[in-house]
């Protein structure tokens, strides 16, 4: 008796292990790397600039770029008022300079964001409906004025989901830039 409860026990883990999960709701996944020192934003001026060529949105006609640019500008400049900070032209020698970038897997592979942003999170499309959900990519990056490479970068990596609202789409996206935000520190 009690040989065969161990086998079927062992039967039961066995076949538990080889099964595939349908990953019902892929929204409540983001993984997200930094990469950089964001202490080393100079503290003596609270004043941030657009960097003049981080600004790109590599995505398929679902996408209107234009707006997705400037509803990116629009949410990076709330966080970054709430602490403390100034938008002011690249001509007032802005402490900082804010890069962005906005990537659908099917125009950017992983590699591909290795290669160019140096960073990839790497969140897994397994067993995600992709007719459904397609992952994304979401950069942004933290200059100083004088310097080619950036001083802070994060990535994050979710799933976009074409039959929500793009209202419910854009909340979902306000609230991972103010995540991925956080480290900035208050001026």
């Amino acid at each position: 008796m009690m040989k065969k409860c161990i086998a079927a026990t062992i039967l039961m883990l066995t076949v538990g292990c080889a099964t595939q999960e349908s990953v019902s709701n892929p929204l409540s996944r983001t993984t997200m790397v930094t990469s950089g020192d964001i202490s080393l934003v100079p503290q003596q001026k609270n004043t941030y600039a657009w960097h003049p060529s981080v600004d790109n949105v590599m995505a398929d006609e679902r996408i209107d770029q234009v707006a997705v640019k400037a509803h990116m500008q629009q949410a990076i400049n709330e966080v970054m008022s709430q602490k403390g900070y100034q938008l002011v032209s690249l001509s007032s020698s802005p402490a900082m300079l804010i890069g962005y970038g906005l990537a659908l897997e099917a125009e950017m592979s992983d590699a591909e964001i290795m290669k160019r942003a140096g960073l990839v999170p790497g969140l897994s499309t397994q067993n995600v409906d992709h007719d459904k959900y397609e992952k994304g990519s979401v950069l942004i990056a933290v200059f100083n004025p004088h310097q080619i490479q950036p001083i802070w970068r994060v990535l994050a990596q979710g799933f976009t989901d074409f039959e929500q609202s793009g209202e419910q789409r854009q909340a979902r996206f306000d609230q991972l830039l103010d995540k991925m935000m956080q480290p900035i520190p208050h001026s």
